[in-house]
């Protein structure tokens, strides 16, 4: 799958472990590194669906463009669909990462 971002200062921070421990701390940056290369070992979006631990969905509200995969509890990794049709995720090839939060709370 190809994974982009949502600006090049995430995708500075999400290549750089040393930038991402700093920002997440050490056990959420494992996390968001491992969510990170299931995306880009998937084929789509389905095969994430897959994944128990990942949980997948998509958001309503003010955030009902994007989806959500989890992190640690409570936080989320944001993604926006960039290709396909969300009824079908096997056509869903192409993703944005928008960033890692806790959305139930509105924190960055």
């Amino acid at each position: 799958m190809d994974v982009q971002f949502k600006n090049s200062k995430m995708k500075k921070i999400f290549e750089d472990h040393k930038l991402l421990t700093r920002e997440y701390g050490a056990q959420q940056s494992k996390e968001i590194i491992q969510r990170i290369n299931e995306f880009i070992s998937a084929e789509n979006l389905y095969d994430i669906s897959k994944i128990p631990q990942a949980r997948l969905h998509s958001l309503a509200g003010n955030l009902n463009s994007l989806w959500s995969v989890d992190i640690k509890h409570p936080y989320r990794m944001l993604i926006e669909l960039l290709n396909g049709d969300p009824s079908d995720l096997k056509s869903i090839t192409s993703i944005q990462i928008d960033g890692v939060r806790n959305y139930h709370r509105g924190h960055s």
